[in-house]
This record gives structure tokens, C-alpha cells and sequence, in this order.
């Protein structure tokens, strides 16, 4: 067990890596559009469009791979209220209706990013299909999430012992 533990912990550091390096990406392309656009007298488009791309997959993957649950940001006074039988019943079905929206829809949304194969990004010329694909990997990590919770609520672990009054900064 420690070794999978060791094993998901880089895979979680490197998935951070990686949205590290595309906000860092990110930030460059939207630094070279000022440049371009008020130094330079010569708006170009494809910085817009590298951005445009990168905040979808940065919001997406950063969503989907590297948010954990009590990072997550949440109005939730009725829930905070509850006492715990009643949190796990208001869980249970929360995340029922997730996995009913998200699983129903799935076959609709691998069709369409499969479609969008047939049209490209204006000025990178990359394919939507690629582009999109990022919410195939979103969903299928928000029902694998919430599959993992509802067990845990399902057997007794309690979902909800972080508290956020004692929230820290993740230092």
C-alpha cells in the first residue's frame, strides 16, 4: 500500500507540474499579445486563441486531476447545518443526480468532441476534437470522484471531517 500511496502522490505532483507549466504558458502568451499589440503596433490572434485554449484545459484538468475535495469552493450553509445522517442523505442524492446528469450525457459528449474533429482553431489550426477533449477526461473524473465519495458515505467514512474554519493556505 505505501508504494501505490508513493506511486499516486508523484502522479499527483506531476499533474500539478503540468498545470504549473501550462499557466505559465499561459501567462507568456498573453505577455507576448500586450507586447505585440501596444509595443509592436502589430495585433496577432494567435495568442488569444493559445490562451483561450489553455484557460479551458488549465480549469478543466486543474478540476478534474488536482482540486481535491476540500478545495473545493461551496455554499453549503443548509448542508453545514445538518447533522451528519442527514448530510450523508443530502450527499447521497446530490451526487446520485451528478452521476445520473454526467453518465446520461457522456455518449452525447464523446460524440460531439469526436465530431468536432472536422474543424480546426482559427490561427493554431488545432483540431477541436483535441481541444475538447479535456472534458471527456473532466467527466470521467468527476464520476469516478463521486462514485469513490458515495462509497465512502455508503460504508460509513465520514466525506465531511475536514473543516474549513481551519483551512489553511496547503503550505
Amino acid at each position: 500500500m505505501p508504494s501505490k500511496s508513493r506511486v499516486g502522490l508523484w502522479l499527483y505532483r506531476r499533474a500539478e507540474n503540468l498545470l504549473a507549466l501550462m499557466l505559465g504558458v499561459m501567462f507568456l502568451a498573453f505577455l507576448l499579445q500586450v507586447l505585440f499589440r501596444y509595443a509592436l503596433n502589430l495585433p496577432v490572434g494567435w495568442t488569444n486563441e493559445l490562451s483561450s485554449i489553455l484557460w479551458i484545459w488549465i480549469v478543466l484538468f486543474g478540476a478534474a486531476l488536482v482540486v481535491r475535495e476540500e478545495e473545493e469552493v461551496r455554499f453549503d450553509l443548509l448542508y453545514a447545518s445538518a447533522g451528519p445522517r442527514l448530510r450523508r442523505i443530502m450527499f447521497l442524492l446530490s451526487a446520485a443526480a451528478l452521476l445520473f446528469l454526467y453518465g446520461y450525457s457522456f455518449p452525447a459528449v464523446v460524440d460531439y468532441v469526436t465530431f468536432m474533429k472536422v474543424e480546426k482553431s482559427s490561427y493554431l489550426k488545432l483540431r477541436f476534437d483535441w481541444v475538447f477533449s479535456i472534458y471527456i477526461v473532466f467527466v470521467l473524473a468527476v464520476i469516478a470522484r463521486y462514485i469513490w465519495l458515495s462509497w465512502q458515505v455508503l460504508t460509513g467514512r465520514d466525506v465531511d471531517a475536514f473543516d474549513p474554519t481551519e483551512a489553511g493556505s496547503g503550505v
